[in-house]
């Protein structure tokens, strides 16, 4: 379809929400399927760190994919790569058969920062295609959409998680499930209020690393281990800890919750020891110290780090851990807080 003289009358945008999570991985169908007798869950917490994705009119018979951090590639409809570095976005475009299209990607959070960018990237460029197309938003539908397309071009098992929180927003403990014809998910907002929800953000805080990450790598490991038999027993684990985590959150007791995410932490560092960086490393131990829980975001190996605890100590944590990012090159805190709301056009 070319969409250039729709474009041409009217540019499109829609922005969405990126991530921090707990019991992630547990989202992908290799573990939820075989664990469904757990309930499987996965905690996630959306952050007004929104990508907005543009569309705008180009040449008949091409598409163009700019993103900051990529080099800007133009193809023909018909011939873009799917392997490509922006190969998610090319096959969102062919699904829609879309060409005459000039794609803009603008993310407030850091590239390969492990904050779920470019499945929220996928969710925000669905909805902008339903738009220009003038076809319904429903977020579900659109998560689902963006998780199947990005599950079949990535070469790996791919989860769910960072496409829920994009297209929902909030802080949600999410319920991994197999339906009567296809897998489903059961959403569980934390917070019943907006109020509580804005009080939250004194008891977290969001660090960029300044490595970038490869998610890609530890989740293979964690695949692997999990499929070999050698790791089912530490994902039991995981399941308990990530609803007890909820639990905790939900009656606002973070020093509880800050131990359950340790715990969580430590078993996955204990299966894959490069999840934390140097940097990394640091900063959980301080947390550690300091009453708090501590995190990588996404599956690690660079990128961020998150931290749940009482308000005082969070903010006795936050000079630590700028002291500790000072000497790390593009590393920094996020002024990032809790985002209520997913898809949003504009």
């Amino acid at each position: 379809m070319n969409l250039k003289k729709i474009l041409e009358k009217n540019a499109v945008r829609a922005s969405v929400p990126c991530r921090v999570d707990l019991g992630g991985t547990l989202d992908i169908s290799t573990f939820y399927l075989p664990l469904h007798h757990l309930s499987p869950a996965s905690f996630n917490i959306a952050l007004d760190l929104r990508t907005r994705v543009s569309l705008f009119p180009w040449e008949k018979g091409y598409v163009k994919v700019e993103s900051k951090g990529f080099e800007t590639a133009v193809f023909r409809n018909d011939e873009a790569p799917f392997n490509h570095p922006m190969g998610l976005m090319f096959s969102i475009a062919k699904y829609f058969d879309a060409h005459g299209v000039h794609i803009k990607i603008e993310s407030t959070s850091p590239p390969r920062s492990a904050l779920g960018g470019s499945s929220s990237a996928a969710v925000a460029m669905i909805s902008a295609f339903h738009e220009a197309l003038d076809k319904n938003i429903n977020p579900e539908q659109i998560a689902w959409l963006a998780h199947y397309i990005e599950s079949s071009v990535a070469g790996v098992p791919c989860g769910m998680q960072d496409q829920l929180a994009a297209a929902f927003g909030g802080v949600n403990q999410w319920v991994w499930k197999m339906g009567e014809t296809h897998p489903a998910f059961e959403r569980i907002p934390i917070f019943k209020n907006k109020a509580d929800i804005k009080a939250f953000n004194s008891n977290i805080l969001i660090a960029y690393c300044g490595i970038p990450h490869v998610s890609k790598d530890i989740n293979n490991q964690w695949v692997k281990s999990f499929v070999r038999g050698e790791t089912r027993s530490v994902f039991e684990k995981i399941i308990g800890l990530t609803k007890e985590f909820s639990t905790a959150v939900e009656h606002m007791n973070f020093r509880q919750a800050a131990k359950l995410m340790n715990q969580e932490t430590k078993l996955r560092i204990k299966m894959t020891p490069d999840v934390l960086d140097k940097a990394g490393k640091k900063m959980f131990e301080k947390a550690m110290n300091c009453n708090c829980g501590a995190r990588f975001t996404g599956a690690g190996g660079g990128g961020g780090l998150w931290a749940i605890g009482e308000t005082k100590d969070i903010q006795n944590l936050k000079f630590f851990w700028q002291e500790i990012l000072e000497s790390v090159e593009n590393a920094k805190i996020l002024d990032a807080k809790i985002e209520d709301q997913g898809i949003i056009i504009s």
